[in-house]
């Protein structure tokens, strides 16, 4: 069996549907299931609505109003008004008005997971319903019901040994009569609460599904021709990898590479599946494939930019070495609010991190960090790795820009910059 994962801009409106729909219909050879993420940039939509409902500001209806529309117009270019699809949707969209009816009271990773993960419910509901209409046996699957998990909301840790027991005591017969179609980035507590796997977790949710079925690959469908060396969107004339082994591919996303979710390639390499990123506008041509291959020689460097970095400098009050009792307690606050470092870098006097903004967390963090240390910190900064590096590429990416922190190793070079 085949398992395909189908990122947002896939299926962004009326057309990228209809494109999946022929995909899936040349690849019905096989048993196959299909992972959907939320629609176009619905995910970030949903997080304007938290964040709104948590600051109880007065754009909570109109944001979600945008939300419902933009759904709402992609089912009447596919579908008759009177089909059932209507009714699913509005019923789906009903587990956030019931939330934000109520001042919230929950935490925010909570609130943000209940809210959030409507996005795949609803997308993965639209797809099924039309690959039924034109003809291709298809069952929705909740995911929240085979993916078990923890409480550690917006990061949930996956229970395998459950997972596994649920995923393949009904999947196998289910796939053989139907494809089988389920939502990304979600999972399920033991409470029946929704949780989810990271940001842009719908990735890692193809791979557990394909781990626990011994899926023959795994294919990630995106608006790029496969594994880049760089972002499009930042750099001319990228280059596509044909080929990865399952080693630099962890590397490239622990860095921040946005084309796989950092925690996809894991579950793939223990099981010996191959991963596929490939075209969907062109689902002919052959992509990159990531798998267990010999050492390959990088002529091009790959480069990772991350954007809205925080690069936080740490200082004992007392003028005193940062020690080992200071990293443990700096580490401890690290990990209670879930902030991941990309970059560190210690001295006598102070101990420096750079991470991803996220100001909830990062609010959380800071207070009991101040009561202890001396804090300095600059926001709004980018962080470039580059594996594989030449000085003339790095002479180029710093050019009249500040360069706050930089750590070379033998194949990578990361620079913070203002």
């Amino acid at each position: 069996m085949q398992v395909f994962k189908f990122g947002g801009a896939s299926v962004k409106d009326a057309a990228g549907i209809i494109n999946l729909t022929q995909i899936v219909r040349n690849n019905l050879q096989a048993p196959l299931l299909i992972v959907v993420s939320a629609m176009g940039k619905t995910t970030n939509a949903l997080e304007q609505l938290t964040n709104a409902y948590v600051n109880q500001t007065d754009e909570i209806a109109t944001i979600f109003d945008t939300v419902k529309q933009y759904h709402y117009a992609i089912l009447h270019e596919l579908f008759d008004p009177s089909h059932p699809v209507f009714n699913e949707i509005a019923n789906t969209f009903v587990e956030i008005e019931w939330m934000i009816e109520d001042e919230p009271q929950d935490d925010y990773d909570f609130i943000y997971d209940q809210i959030v993960s409507v996005g795949e419910l609803v997308s993965t509901r639209i797809v099924n319903a039309y690959l039924n209409k034109v003809g291709i046996t298809c069952q929705w699957l909740d995911a929240r019901g085979y993916i078990h998990t923890d409480n550690n909301y917006r990061e949930g840790m996956v229970n395998w040994p459950k997972t596994t027991q649920s995923i393949q005591q009904d999947l196998p017969a289910l796939l053989q009569k139907s494809v089988v179609i389920t939502p990304g980035f979600v999972g399920g507590t033991s409470e029946n609460f929704t949780t989810t796997l990271g940001r842009e977790g719908s990735d890692y949710t193809a791979s557990i599904f394909a781990a626990c079925l011994h899926a023959v690959s795994v294919t990630i469908w995106k608006d790029v021709p496969g594994v880049l060396n760089a972002d499009p969107k930042l750099f001319k004339d990228t280059v596509k990898y044909d080929e990865l082994s399952y080693a630099e591919a962890i590397e490239m996303t622990y860095y921040g590479a946005s084309v796989i979710h950092p925690k996809t390639i894991k579950p793939l390499q223990n099981a010996k599946i191959p991963l596929l990123v490939k075209p969907f506008l062109h689902p002919e041509e052959p992509g990159t494939i990531i798998r267990e291959t010999d050492y390959i020689t990088f002529t091009t460097p790959v480069i990772i930019v991350k954007q809205q970095q925080v690069l936080l400098s740490i200082f004992a009050k007392d003028y005193s070495f940062i020690s080992e009792n200071h990293l443990r307690d700096i580490f401890a606050l690290l990990a209670q609010n879930h902030i991941k470092v990309n970059m560190m870098q210690n001295s006598a006097l102070s101990f420096t991190v750079c991470f991803d903004h996220d100001q909830q967390r990062f609010d959380k963090m800071i207070a009991p960090l101040k009561q202890n240390f001396t804090v300095k910190y600059n926001s709004h900064l980018t962080l470039i790795t580059v594996r594989h590096h030449k000085q003339k590429l790095l002479n180029e990416l710093t050019h009249g820009k500040t360069v706050l922190l930089e750590q070379t190793s033998r194949n990578t070079v990361q620079l913070v910059l203002k």
